[in-house]
Parts: C-alpha cells; sequence; structure tokens
C-alpha cells in the first residue's frame, strides 16, 4: 500500500465512504437534531421522514452504533479490540436497518415512496461496499492495519 495511506499512528486511513456511510446510518440522529435546531418545524420535520413513530425509535436505536463509532475513529489505536468488533457491531446494525425496511415495504398497503426506495438502495450499496471492500475491512483488522 502507498504510504499516504497512513495516519500518523502508522495505521490505514478510513476511506471517504467509511465516513458516508456513518451519516446514512445515523441518519435518524442527524433528522432528530436538525429538528431540535428548527423548534417551529421541527415536530413536522419529523413526521413527514416518520410519519410512523415506531419507525423513528427504530432508527433512533440502530443509530447509535454508527454515532459511537465515529466517536471512537479518532481513538482507534488505544482501544483495537473495540475498534475491530465495532466493523461487526455496524455490519449487523445495517443488515437489521435493511431488513426493517424491506418489511415495512413489504407490509405497507399503498405503494412505496420514492424516499423509502431511494434509502433502502443506499443501505443496499452501503452493506455491499461494507462487505466486499478489502481496504475497509483492512482498517479494521489488527495484522494489516499498521505499517
Amino acid at each position: 500500500m502507498n504510504p499516504d495511506e497512513y495516519n500518523s499512528h502508522g495505521m490505514l486511513r478510513l476511506p471517504l465512504w467509511f465516513w458516508a456511510i456513518l451519516v446514512l446510518q445515523a441518519r435518524t440522529w442527524l433528522l432528530f437534531i436538525m429538528a431540535g435546531a428548527s423548534r417551529q418545524q421541527g415536530n413536522g420535520l419529523l413526521t413527514l421522514f416518520y410519519p410512523d413513530r415506531h419507525s423513528f425509535w427504530y432508527g433512533i436505536f440502530l443509530g447509535i452504533p454508527p454515532v459511537l463509532i465515529f466517536l471512537l475513529s479518532g481513538r482507534r489505536h488505544l482501544l483495537p479490540n473495540i475498534w475491530q468488533m465495532s466493523y461487526w457491531l455496524l455490519l449487523a446494525g445495517m443488515f437489521a436497518t435493511f431488513a426493517l425496511q424491506g418489511v415495512g415495504m413489504w407490509q405497507s398497503m399503498e405503494e412505496p415512496n420514492l424516499l423509502d426506495f431511494s434509502l433502502a438502495l443506499l443501505d443496499a450499496g452501503a452493506l455491499a461496499y461494507w462487505l466486499m471492500s478489502r481496504r475497509l475491512r483492512a482498517c479494521f483488522d489488527e495484522e494489516r492495519r499498521r505499517v
């Protein structure tokens, strides 16, 4: 690998797609923060994206691992075992999110809207990248991530 791909601790730099996947998986938290910032329109914003309160709470619950992994990413050299487990934790969360979206669209009496379909496609792409990227896997693997 190229020496520019390593940080000052000798660890592989996390790819840009890693950060995009974290944002995608923590989207309910981001929406919740935006709704809190816009006080008058916050409730309407949450109702627009999450008409069912259960799906909002599922999103909040499934968004906890990406938020924690984001916070841990800067200190991953200090907690290598937790960092390695976070790969599998986020993978399980991505499977759960994708499965809940599929069940929700399948049980929906009306035609799935474009937003639900787009988010399902984005989640499927993120899941595929997470499973197939050797570089991303190397960032979480103790033996392969150091110089």
